[in-house]
């Protein structure tokens, strides 16, 4: 009778969790469906908001401009956190120790912080616009590109390398054909974590933007005095579902069934 009721708490614990979670992304669902602008009535069903989405130039630019920047300040945030990565990687306990502590404290400082510190420094050196923007968001997604490469790198065998170089293989070629693939799964977990972060970001990026620039989050901030547009229900609506069948590739992909086959055999 107690297992009984324990596993109904935790049930009802759990379904009470995954409500507060989707319910408002279910509501926003439905308003990208209703023909009315209001979102307290329903004016019927209407694909009209979707077919109106990409003729919205605002719309169109703010969604390039997110897009872009995330995947640019990234790939820029890959190649100086992979380097950093290797170098703390390097490093004696102690100043292992002291550059984890500096790394950490960018993910620990809150948004606000770190956004007007660096609005202060663009002001007094750069123009707000979108160089600022693009620093400003590599800076805020190194860490993540640390975090994710130094577990591979502490896992990494580094006798495939030197063999290859003692078969005669150049230091270029070992490193791409022997330590790049071991980090594979650090990389690309780390990429698109600050691919996330930088989409997600909003108050660093409006500190540091100039006028002009404009990604969704600050366009959508801008709109809340007037209200907002149906149309970004819809596409926040299609962004949801790309993300969703992404996780649903990745979870279900033949690679992922054999690991977890492979796991539950070694149990």
């Amino acid at each position: 009778m107690k297992k009984r009721l324990v596993d109904f708490i935790s049930r009802f614990y759990f379904i009470l969790i995954m409500i507060f979670l989707y319910a408002p992304i279910l509501v926003m669902v439905a308003l990208s469906f209703n023909d009315s602008r209001s979102r307290v009535v329903w004016g019927g069903f209407t694909l009209r908001w979707y077919g109106t989405l990409f003729s919205n130039r605002q719309i169109r630019e703010a969604l390039l401009m997110t897009v872009g920047l995330a995947l640019l300040s990234s790939f820029i945030a890959l190649i100086i956190g992979g380097a950093a990565a290797f170098g703390i990687h390097a490093m004696r306990r102690k100043g292992y120790v002291v550059m984890m502590g500096i790394t950490n404290i960018p993910l620990l400082n809150a948004d606000i912080v770190t956004g007007i510190s660096l609005m202060l420094w663009f002001i007094r050196f750069i123009p707000l616009g979108f160089n600022s923007v693009l620093i400003a968001h590599v800076t805020f997604n190194i860490p993540y590109i640390i975090l994710a490469l130094l577990p591979k790198i502490e896992q990494m065998n580094r006798s495939i390398y030197e063999a290859s170089r003692d078969l005669g293989a150049s230091a270029a070629r070992g490193f791409f054909t022997m330590i790049l693939p071991q980090l594979a799964g650090g990389i690309i977990s780390g990429f698109f974590m600050a691919v996330t972060m930088s989409m997600d970001d909003f108050m660093i990026t409006y500190f540091t933007k100039g006028a002009g620039v404009n990604t969704l989050s600050t366009m959508i901030y801008g709109e809340i005095r007037k209200g907002i547009k149906p149309e970004m229900y819809a596409l926040s609506t299609v962004i949801f579902a790309v993300v969703f069948v992404i996780l649903l590739i990745v979870n279900f992909s033949p690679a992922n069934k054999k690991a977890g086959n492979k796991r539950e055999g070694m149990i």
